[in-house]
């Protein structure tokens, strides 16, 4: 009986300290117990075995216009078309802040986070650092392989890939995906 009360004084702790974290939108925290039966919990899940414990939404901040505003000043920064980043977001999280792939990738932009490391990203579900850091890394694939469908396959299965093809690499997933992205940004742009 002590330790379910040691684990609901513990829940009930990480609930107010997500509560009065400044800057966050959207929080989600996973547990685990372990085989000695203690329990884990974390906001930056590492292993398949978390599972969503709590989702804390509408923080402030939280709403698609914010997100929109930065998307368009850091896709002016980098010389992109907004509409483009909107589509890549969209493919990405789903505008979710708080997303975490199965692979580990993070935030709005799906950042994993070895490279969010070499993009100086700390805090990978900030709004701002993340689409900050997205955008750097988009435009930084977009110079390097020159064409939107390069770039886009170079965000999503990494450059390596698509030097090793000369081109879209030949998996299905990074394929739908850059059709997907384009696809949206057609229609963002007007398009039928």
């Amino acid at each position: 009986m002590r330790l379910r009360t040691g684990i609901f004084a513990t829940a009930a702790f990480l609930v107010v300290v997500a509560f009065a974290l400044p800057g966050r939108c959207w929080a989600e925290m996973f547990f685990y117990e372990d085989d000695q039966g203690r329990m884990h919990y974390t906001n930056q899940p590492r292993m398949t075995t978390y599972r969503v414990f709590a989702i804390f939404k509408n923080f402030p901040n939280a709403d698609r216009d914010v997100i929109l505003r930065v998307v368009r000043q850091k896709a002016d920064k980098y010389g992109l078309d907004n509409r483009l980043i909107q589509a890549l977001i969209q493919v990405e999280s789903n505008f979710k802040p708080g997303a975490v792939s199965h692979k580990g990738a993070q935030g709005l932009m799906q950042i994993m986070p070895g490279t969010g490391k070499e993009l100086g990203l700390d805090q990978p579900h900030d709004i701002e650092a993340n689409i900050e850091a997205g955008v750097k890394y988009f435009r930084m694939q977009l110079d390097r392989f020159g064409s939107h469908d390069l770039a886009l396959a170079a965000y999503n299965a990494g450059p390596a890939q698509v030097e090793r093809y000369g081109g879209v690499p030949p998996f299905k997933e990074t394929q739908d995906y850059v059709k997907k992205v384009l696809s949206i940004y057609h229609k963002l742009q007007g398009g039928a």
